[in-house]
């Protein structure tokens, strides 16, 4: 990877992850419980679970996209937001949130391992280092909402604190 990649490539990592920006994601989650996932407030449209299951759809989408595979856009956006406030089972509440970081896991490794510049033959116009930076600024953008309504459920800060570190 030539050295302006290596740079690009390493603030891209960061910045999916949530390093400097804003805490790590995976800190923001992972001590949520099915209860707090799915419960709504009257005055906001959905649950933490269900901008956990948005984001992960999108970000699926995108990782495809990335890796300039085949992809069906939905007929609405209204497709990407599941019906239910929340998970059926504790269970299937810690693998939403699993699955969902290990697409961060997976979009970080193809920051570090695709040409970044290359034009998306399955997406004109774009690149790879663009899709991912789309994931990481949607995925950015999602979780100070899931901050905010864990604070308007006085479930915040997480054990491992607040900020950035």
């Amino acid at each position: 990877m030539e050295p302006h990649n290596k740079a690009f490539s390493e603030a891209l990592v960061k910045s999916l992850r949530g390093e400097r920006g804003h805490l790590p994601i995976k800190n923001a989650l992972y001590d949520i419980d099915m209860d707090l996932a799915g419960r709504p407030i009257n005055e906001l449209p959905y649950t933490i679970y269900q901008l956990v299951k948005h984001m992960a759809y999108w970000q699926d989408f995108l990782l495809l996209a990335a890796e300039d595979k085949e992809r069906t856009l939905p007929s609405s956006v209204g497709e990407s937001w599941p019906d239910e406030q929340g998970p059926a089972s504790a269970d299937e509440w810690k693998q939403v949130v699993q699955h969902f970081l290990q697409g961060i896991d997976q979009a970080c490794t193809l920051a570090e391992t695709l040409p970044l510049d290359q034009h998306l033959k399955t997406f004109p116009g774009e690149t790879p280092g663009g899709v991912l930076r789309n994931i990481a600024s949607h995925n950015t953008y999602h979780l100070g909402e899931i901050v905010v309504i864990r604070r308007l459920f006085s479930a915040w800060p997480p054990p491992t604190g607040g900020y950035p570190v």
